[in-house]
């Protein structure tokens, strides 16, 4: 009766561990569907040197200013959508997917650093025609801009940091919630090959239930895009990768050396990277503004679309007015020769490189009105 009763139960054990992972398991989605689903019009798939292909969307006024954006860990360029329909009236907006992330998945060179991903983003807007523009980042895309900023400061106009990661943490600023609990789950080496091919929903929809403060951002379609993008065909083996890869911090020293105009803007409220850091951030670079909002999360481009993105547009328009400010004049140097003749006048004979004649008579003026005291 017991050996019955015991073998009962291993049969339901087994029946309920069958259950769940029937329901969790999920095959890898080939990428054309995916693009299918999940491209737009807008959407261009640039081929780079290393043979990665990666999803682009060039949208917005294409005589503006241009603002590329760069998005964070296993989200998309989808999360910027809101910008884009808030500031494409006055900027060229462009968005992408890193490598391991969204329509661009995993990359021939298996090099998920945020250095390379900056190289990557460089790439891109050089093929695009795009010599300067304002960079803007999120989370992990933040620590991208960083290092782009680091690697490449004359491509920039601007610097925008939303929620930033990049610099290393004082000890009292750790991640917190159930946004951090699912990163800390995918990070552990036993979950992380399970993950392989078991996708429990509720790690996703967890994850982004605990970066907003405002739940009603969070659909059951951004659950399922979220999914269903980190599953596209060889995005789960780069996503370990990109895991594994040790995180490089840029030194308090080289961010104070970034003279670019830097915007740095945090959610009060975000539970991933607390905004400490962003004060720490606005503390270090010696040409920024910070601009913290109450009762708002991790992704303030989606939780707080439109009061960001005119953020954003002040930003930029003050940028714009101070580069096409006229520069104070500057008088060259010059080089010349005052020889005194012998009726007591004077002769200035200038050099080969000296400016203008009519500069060259006002020096003239100069020296002998000096004479004359």
């Amino acid at each position: 009766m017991l050996k019955r009763l015991f073998l009962g139960v291993v049969a339901l054990i087994l029946v309920a561990v069958a259950v769940i992972i029937a329901a969790w398991l999920r095959f890898d989605i080939p990428r054309q569907e995916l693009q299918a689903k999940y491209g737009s019009e807008a959407s261009q798939y640039i081929e780079l040197r290393s043979g990665a292909v990666a999803h682009v969307r060039d949208e917005g006024n294409p005589d503006g200013d241009v603002l590329v954006l760069v998005h964070g860990s296993n989200a998309s360029l989808h999360t910027w959508e809101p910008w884009v329909a808030n500031l494409g009236d006055t900027y060229r907006v462009i968005s992408l997917d890193m490598p391991a992330h969204g329509l661009t998945g995993a990359t021939p060179e298996a090099d998920y650093s945020v250095t390379a991903m900056a190289a990557f983003t460089r790439e891109v807007v050089r093929k695009l025609g795009v010599e300067k523009f304002t960079l803007a980042g999120n989370s992990m895309g933040g620590a991208v801009a960083l290092n782009y900023a680091v690697a490449y400061p004359e491509d920039l106009e601007g610097l925008i940091l939303v929620c930033s990661s990049g610099i290393a943490r004082e000890e009292a600023e750790t991640s917190s919630g159930d946004a951090a609990r699912s990163f800390s789950l995918v990070n552990m080496p036993v979950v992380s090959t399970a993950l392989r091919w078991l996708t429990p929903r509720f790690i996703f929809e967890d994850g982004l239930r605990g970066v907003f403060v405002d739940q009603s951002v969070v659909t059951d379609e951004m659950v399922d895009r979220y999914i269903e993008l980190n599953v596209m065909t060889g995005t789960r083996d780069a996503t370990r990768a990109r895991f594994g890869t040790p995180r490089v911090q840029v030194p308090p020293e080289t961010v104070q050396s970034l003279e670019m105009p830097a915007l740095v803007m945090w959610g009060d409220k975000d539970p991933l990277i607390p905004v400490s850091v962003g004060y720490r951030f606005d503390e270090l670079l010696p040409n920024s503004t910070l601009v913290v909002y109450e009762n708002v999360g991790h992704i303030p481009m989606e939780e707080v679309a439109d009061v960001s993105a005119n953020d954003v547009r002040a930003f930029m328009a003050a940028n714009a007015a101070s580069a096409a400010a006229p520069a104070a004049p500057v008088m060259p140097p010059l080089e010349a020769t005052v020889t005194v003749e012998d009726d007591g006048s004077l002769t200035v004979e200038a050099a080969e490189d000296a400016a203008e004649g009519d500069v060259i008579e006002d020096a003239e003026e100069d020296v002998v009105e000096e004479a004359a005291e």
